[in-house]
């Protein structure tokens, strides 16, 4: 009889191992996914069409809350963990409660389930959310295209919607965005590359997705999300660290076993964080990883019209994963609030509304900020009543992406903006060159 198999996931990591290793192993038979960490994503189930043929029905996705329940009542032999960005306490912990419950505890070997590419891959990782993945993986390809590749972006799923529907997405212009109904965190991470003039692909089953984007690609960028490890086999791995995590990687899950297999280690923040912090977050790293090549770097932070925050009251709208499951307690816009001066950053935990208020209450980490949830549109409609109802003068939109475009508020506001900035050598340039030209790749021509 093949194992009786609960998978649990935030609907990325979890799909991925099960459409590479479960679903078309006779070993084992998967009898239901659970959901945490984003609202509203358990209570639907695994498509048929993308489960195969072994599961007809489909696979049905529950709370992870009730995980016991779920292990008795479904007879269930082997509970798989299948997400990211969690201490090591915590794995274990639900680890505990599994085996207490009569099931096994497996974790999969990243390599189980990363995908061989046809073009070179560069994966962008990291310790934590929020350590500047997405920053890297747009410099690493502004780099490769400077040298005349053709890049393509594939990101770290975020399918929480129609499933089905999601299995491959393609975006190239902003009309994408609407006809796929995409979520504000997934455009804080599409955007920037389509207004680069790069292609991204998202979606669910990333066999499907990988092909297709080799059609189009000389290389592939794999941009990760959370601490997630990468779905390809990468070429050339990069791991971003956080000085303001300084021991995180060794702490959290799988951002540790990203730091282990990294061939380079940016660490990044230099320019803002504690020198102290700087030097232990780069300690930590090279005792779990001695031979990676380490790269420091900056992000600098850009602000619109930094002169109109002296004195004012201020509203920091921060980037929601970083400061929730993140556990950063500030982000951009605090600093940039800290540095020109503001008479006062308003503490919007009182003023939340509905969903907003919620998060607060799961996420007590989360400082004097409000993170930029927006899973669906109401939630979208609490984020701007949330603001609407804050006593500030001015809000700072620290998200990659301008919010004024999708959220309707009644006070001035003004973007601030970071990018990634190497400092001293060695620097990703010429790393990218190094590693790249031993595979045969053809510039880009006409």
């Amino acid at each position: 009889m093949p194992q009786r198999v609960l998978i649990l996931g935030a609907a990325g990591r979890d799909f991925h191992n099960f459409n590479t290793y479960f679903r078309n192993n006779a070993d084992y038979e998967v009898v239901a996914f659970t959901a945490t960490q984003i609202p509203n994503i358990d209570g639907r189930r695994y498509p048929p069409e993308l489960a195969g043929s072994r599961y007809p029905n489909g696979i049905p996705i529950e709370a992870e809350k009730d995980l016991t329940a779920l292990i008795r009542d479904l007879n269930v032999d082997s509970v798989v963990f299948g997400y990211s960005d969690v201490s090591h306490e915590t794995v274990m912990h639900l680890g505990s409660e599994a085996l207490v419950a009569g099931a096994d505890y497996l974790l999969l070997s990243p390599r189980k389930t990363m995908l061989k590419s046809s073009v070179p891959v560069v994966a962008v990782n990291a310790a934590r959310t929020g350590a500047g993945k997405s920053q890297t993986s747009r410099r690493v390809a502004a780099i490769l295209t400077e040298m005349g590749r053709r890049v393509v972006a594939v990101r770290h799923p975020m399918p929480y919607g129609d499933l089905a529907k999601q299995a491959v997405q393609r975006f190239e212009t902003y009309e994408d965005l609407e006809r796929h109904d995409v979520t504000i965190e997934e455009r804080e991470e599409y955007e920037p590359h389509l207004d680069a003039g790069r292609v991204v692909f998202a979606g669910v089953d990333y066999e499907r997705i990988l092909r297709q984007a080799e059609q189009e690609a000389d290389v592939v960028i794999w941009d990760g999300g959370n601490n997630d490890t990468s779905f390809f086999q990468p070429d050339l791995q990069i791991v971003v660290v956080d000085p303001y995590r300084a021991d995180h990687s060794a702490r959290y899950f799988p951002g540790e076993p990203n730091v282990r297999m990294a061939d380079v280690i940016v660490v990044n923040k230099v320019d803002t964080a504690n020198f102290d912090d700087v030097m232990k977050a780069r300690r930590v790293a090279e005792e779990l990883n001695p031979d990676a090549v380490v790269v420091e770097a900056a992000s600098p932070i850009l602000v619109e019209d930094g002169s109109r925050i002296k004195g004012s009251r201020i509203l920091c709208v921060e980037d929601g994963p970083t400061v929730t499951h993140g556990e950063m307690p500030f982000g951009a816009g605090y600093i940039a609030a800290k540095r020109y001066g503001a008479a006062e950053i308003v503490d919007p935990r009182p003023y939340a509304v509905g969903s907003i208020r919620d998060t607060f209450e799961k996420y007590p980490t989360t400082g004097t900020v409000l993170p930029a949830m927006g899973y669906g549109e109401q939630q979208t409609n609490e984020l701007a009543a949330t603001i609407r109802a804050t006593p500030a003068d001015l809000v700072l939109i620290a998200t990659p992406i301008d919010l004024r475009r999708l959220v309707e508020f009644d006070k001035p506001a003004l973007r601030v903006r970071y990018e990634l900035q190497e400092i001293g050598e060695p620097n990703l340039a010429d790393l990218l060159r190094d590693r790249l030209g031993s595979r045969e790749v053809p510039a880009v021509t006409g």
